[in-house]
């Protein structure tokens, strides 16, 4: 049986990729310090034997006596209410966390996967986004701390893989929904989905023409596990590529839930991306991976969970 263990496995994803991996027959050591993630998220694995649970700050050095096949490094704040608010653990994840799990991953001679990002790109001059472009980024702006804390995780892994050999895999993860997300979350979909199911105005800012596209758990951690079993030592974008403006997507929500609510709109925040699109052909090509969940059969799941 192999063993995975798990940075950030009490988040969103972290939690789905837990149960996923369980469910495949792997042994998953869950860490977490609980800073954004839930307990809650963990909760119905616990009573399995072949699952534990680490409360732990990855920023600082992580011992584990005992053998491990695969380092799944997913820990950060990833909703810009989270990183804005406590921006120094933000980057002390991407840097101090990405370093020591690399370390662990070298002494343990695991194969390391690293949970990336599509902010790696930006606010992009180029739509879709293929894995090749480097991105249009403020290192300096509010989202600095996540974008750069990502995008140096990155360049270390790369280090990792070139200087000491370890075997390595990216995922640039694109947007992200499903049950388990937090309800303050604040990111779009909680939003809207919490604001329409109490019929209060849904919030768009900007003039909601900006795009986003929205992936289903369930299809992101399958796209996740395909890669952490292949042999891709290079960046894969993993993300739905139907595209939606963010006016769009708040009447899809308002539509499904039935909901009075009306549309406001507010200034759009700094540094927010006017257009988010992956281009995903790699992870077709090398994964034979694309999402299969459509946004209405998603959303309506989502809705059901927040019910």
């Amino acid at each position: 049986m192999k063993t995975v263990l798990i940075t950030g496995g009490a988040g969103f994803i972290g939690g789905h990729l837990c149960e996923l991996l369980l469910n495949k027959g792997f042994r998953v050591i869950c860490m977490d310090n609980l800073i954004t993630g839930d307990k809650r998220n963990i909760e119905h694995l616990k009573a399995d034997k072949n699952f534990k649970f680490i409360n732990h700050d990855v920023s600082k050095h992580i011992t584990v006596d005992e053998g491990i096949d695969y380092v799944l490094h997913f820990a950060s704040p990833a909703s810009p209410v989270d990183y804005q608010k406590i921006p120094i653990q933000t980057l002390k994840a991407g840097s101090l966390g990405t370093h020591n799990t690399l370390g662990l991953a070298l002494a343990k001679k695991a194969k390391y996967l690293l949970a990336s990002t599509s902010e790696v790109y930006g606010d992009p001059l180029v739509n879709p986004q293929p894995e090749s472009y480097w991105g249009n980024v403020n290192p300096v702006g509010p989202r600095g701390c996540y974008d750069e804390a990502k995008r140096f995780a990155e360049a270390l892994v790369m280090a990792y893989h070139r200087i000491h050999k370890v075997d390595i895999r990216i995922v640039r993860i694109f947007n992200t929904y499903g049950p388990r997300m937090r309800k303050d979350d604040g990111r779009v979909v909680p939003n809207f989905v919490t604001q329409a199911l109490s019929n209060k105005p849904i919030t768009v800012y900007g003039d909601g023409k900006q795009t986003r596209s929205f992936c289903y758990v369930s299809d992101l951690i399958e796209g996740i596990y395909k890669l952490m079993l292949s042999d891709i030592n290079e960046p894969v974008n993993v993300g739905n590529p139907e595209e939606h403006t963010i006016k769009e997507f708040a009447e899809i929500v308002k539509e499904l839930t039935e909901s009075k609510s009306g549309i406001v709109f507010k200034n759009l925040p700094t540094d927010d991306p006017h257009v988010r699109h992956p281009n995903i052909s790699k992870a077709k090509k090398e994964l034979g991976w694309e999402p299969k969940i459509s946004l209405e059969a998603g959303i309506k799941k989502t809705i059901e969970y927040f019910k």
